[in-house]
């Protein structure tokens, strides 16, 4: 199977690529696969150096809103994983037209190279936020979309116009949407690597407001377990959530960080609210355990050491990328 991956290069992206040509996923030895990555701030080769001399894997610098770079790309490939995403929050508030560029006008690109060249499985990756906020309970895949930000429009723009290509066209689409990820490699803007890579260095961590909003959190190797599963063997036009099951108030997440780290409270600055800032996510993964065999495998506290423990061992990977940034406040999603 040849798969094309956008986005491939970031965080969640790469570690599919990782997982798939070490063939580590069910089924995936002998996979080739191709990266297509602009290598914006977020995206790094560095993520991609372990598998790069493995056979089955290719490069390609391009951006998914360049119909010409895309249908090069797209040529020859049995399937696309999109990946390729704005996704951080606070960075959409001060610039939402690269978001929608990027998130909806790229995804749009991509599927109509994907019927050009009769691409077999078109794997729309998404996230809760597309829901905007709920108090209680949990959403279903039949909720409708309702985004309060405009990272989280401009992603449930890309998934509506992919499950509509799917309705119009034909074309094999299947979405997934997941909770907050964390892991390896995440780029230091997001909550986990911006908190950890603060107290390593002794700096203090800005907490929103009183830390009360709510995320569900999910180890990203569980999240690409749940992906080559949607592509190998979900329903066309069908959309599977992908959660943790770990649900946490982000206070509740920073006093563990701290102890992770060895420090206590004092190292919080509770900092003005974010704009828009949806007070809690919760995703039904019931029909993805029953049609698809998915559960979480790994369990919170052990993903979470096992990430501190990474970050801690790899300062030459992130310290350049957190200067690069000037990043100061985190990403809630």
């Amino acid at each position: 199977m040849k798969i094309l991956v956008t986005g491939g290069a970031g965080f969640i992206g790469s570690e599919f690529v990782r997982s798939t040509l070490r063939g580590e996923l069910p089924d995936s030895a002998g996979t080739r696969v191709t990266v297509l990555d602009k290598l914006t701030y977020s995206g790094n080769p560095a993520n991609l150096a372990p598998v790069a001399d493995l056979p089955g894997y290719r490069f390609v610098r391009g951006d998914v809103r360049d119909p010409a770079v895309v249908d090069a790309a797209v040529a020859g490939h049995d399937a696309i994983v999109n990946f390729a995403a704005e996704t951080h929050v606070d960075r959409s508030i001060v610039d939402p037209a690269t978001f929608v560029m990027t998130n909806a006008l790229g995804t749009q690109v991509l599927l109509e190279a994907a019927l050009r060249h009769r691409v077999r499985r078109f794997v729309q990756i998404s996230t809760d936020e597309v829901y905007g906020s709920i108090e209680y309970g949990s959403w279903t895949e039949e909720t409708p979309v309702a985004p309060n930000v405009p990272y989280a429009a401009a992603k449930a723009g890309g998934d509506l116009l992919a499950l509509a290509c799917h309705r119009t066209y034909g074309l094999d689409v299947v979405v997934t949407r997941c909770t907050n990820n964390y892991g390896r490699y995440q780029f230091p803007e997001k909550l986990i690597p911006l908190f950890v890579t603060n107290l390593l260095d002794g700096r203090r961590v800005p907490l929103y407001g009183d830390g009360g909003n709510r995320r569900d959190w999910l180890h990203v190797s569980d999240h690409c377990r749940a992906v080559h599963l949607a592509l190998h063997y979900g329903r066309a036009g069908e959309v599977y959530h992908v959660g943790g099951g770990t649900e946490l108030s982000n206070a509740e997440l920073t006093k563990r960080l701290l102890e992770a780290c060895g420090y206590g409270w004092e190292m919080v600055d509770q900092v003005a609210d974010r704009q828009g800032h949806d007070w809690r996510y919760s995703l039904d993964i019931t029909k993805i355990r029953r049609e698809l065999g998915y559960a979480p495998q790994v369990q919170f506290d052990e993903g979470l050491a096992m990430t501190v423990a990474w970050y801690r061992a790899n300062r030459r990977w992130w310290e350049p990328l957190r200067d690069r940034a000037a990043i100061s406040r985190p990403a809630q999603m």
